[in-house]
């Protein structure tokens, strides 16, 4: 009667630590990565013949430094890299460059600040 008795503690013991959440069962503790915060302003670029104009706007909290960068068609023609300007939080900016002829590419560089 005795060995009874323990046998059923211990299997209700087993049934409890089985029925157990996975959340709840203890763990090795392992340092997580911290998250990276949101950055980076969205811009949008516009080439129209020899001109280019960039809009960019920055929806989050840091600051970030954009500068147009321009590549003319011609191998004669001198292309551009903008100095950095500095957009901060909610805040939109226009760039501009352009070439003597036509453009071949254009884009937009970040930088934190």
């Amino acid at each position: 009667m005795r060995l009874s008795r323990s046998l059923a503690s211990v299997t209700v013991a087993v049934a409890l630590v089985m029925s157990l959440p996975y959340e709840a069962v203890p763990h090795a503790r392992v340092k997580r990565p911290v998250a990276a915060q949101p950055f980076g302003a969205e811009c949008r670029t516009r080439i129209n013949g020899s001109h280019v104009t960039a809009y960019c706007h920055n929806p989050y909290p840091g600051t970030d430094g954009v500068s147009l960068h321009v590549e003319c068609d011609k191998w004669w023609d001198i292309d551009t890299d903008g100095t950095p300007v500095d957009t901060g939080p909610a805040m939109t900016v226009r760039l501009t460059g352009r070439c003597w002829e036509d453009v071949r590419s254009a884009w937009v560089s970040h930088q934190r600040r």
